[in-house]
């Protein structure tokens, strides 16, 4: 049809002269059938540079989406490693002076610090753990080091669960946990309590403890290698379904995270 239409407008205008060809009128005239005979061109160039357009985005997304899992794999392998150095040698200076008193409390600290060291080393080495098998962790973790401070000092766990089928990324409250006790019991009324939550595939979790006024911002909880993985793996793991508040009132520090780990 569109050879049909650009023969007519050639046969037309064969024996026309250059002005008049390219007058306005002549040109208005035929502008309708120059652009019904040459759309078919258009639309098939417009359908294969869109088709391509797509194909790469497709490419590049799923490139994109490889790295960030990769990264989340990283960073929780960091987390890891970073659960190390410090923790175990103030658990064995711990373990060492129970020894020597003859405590009956160091073989509960033995096993607490084995079914620490499996779970760092072996258990998470999956997406997804059930929600009960990460707050066994935090629950062991929290009384090995509450055993370094006096008695006297308020620190506290609470733990409210009975959702035995959730299941969570490993390792996303620790950093906010090893922080607390590394920046906080340090001012004249030290104190430090967390709080877990996890009803009806949501979880609440909560940490508040002391923090001295003069404390120096470049070495307060906001900053550091770990809560930045944190947050990274949140909004990789958890897009839209979490939400994260950090913040210092005066001598308290305040960590709050609700996730929401329903497959709607």
């Amino acid at each position: 049809m569109e050879d049909n239409i650009l023969y007519s407008l050639l046969k037309q205008n064969n024996e026309k002269s250059a002005l008049e060809i390219i007058s306005i009128k002549n040109v208005i005239s035929h502008a309708f059938d120059v652009i019904v005979a040459i759309s078919p061109f258009l639309f098939i160039k417009i359908t294969f540079d869109m088709s391509r357009i797509y194909a790469a985005s497709i490419i590049t997304n799923r490139e994109n989406q490889k790295l960030q899992y990769q990264n989340v794999v990283m960073e929780k392998k960091f987390l890891q490693t970073q659960l190390n150095p410090h923790f175990l040698f103030n658990t064995l200076n711990n373990l060492y002076g129970l020894t020597i008193k003859k405590d009956d409390i160091a073989p509960e600290l033995i096993l607490k610090l084995s079914e620490i060291m499996r779970y760092t080393l072996y258990d998470i080495n999956v997406e997804e753990i059930p929600v009960q098998k990460e707050i066994d962790f935090i629950e062991n973790y929290f009384e090995m080091e509450k055993m370094r401070y006096p008695a006297e000092y308020d620190i506290t766990l609470i733990v409210d669960s009975d959702d035995e089928n959730t299941r969570i990324s490993p390792l996303l409250f620790f950093t906010f946990i090893e922080n607390a006790f590394k920046y906080g019991l340090k001012s004249e009324i030290p104190y430090l309590k967390i709080y877990i939550e996890t009803k009806e595939k949501k979880v609440y979790f909560a940490v508040e403890n002391d923090t001295p006024m003069n404390t120096d911002k470049k070495d307060s909880q906001y900053g550091g290698i770990g809560i930045d993985n944190v947050k990274k793996r949140l909004c990789l793991l958890y897009p839209d379904k979490h939400e994260l508040n950090i913040q210092e009132r005066g001598d308290t520090f305040i960590v709050e995270l609700k996730l929401d780990l329903s497959d709607e």
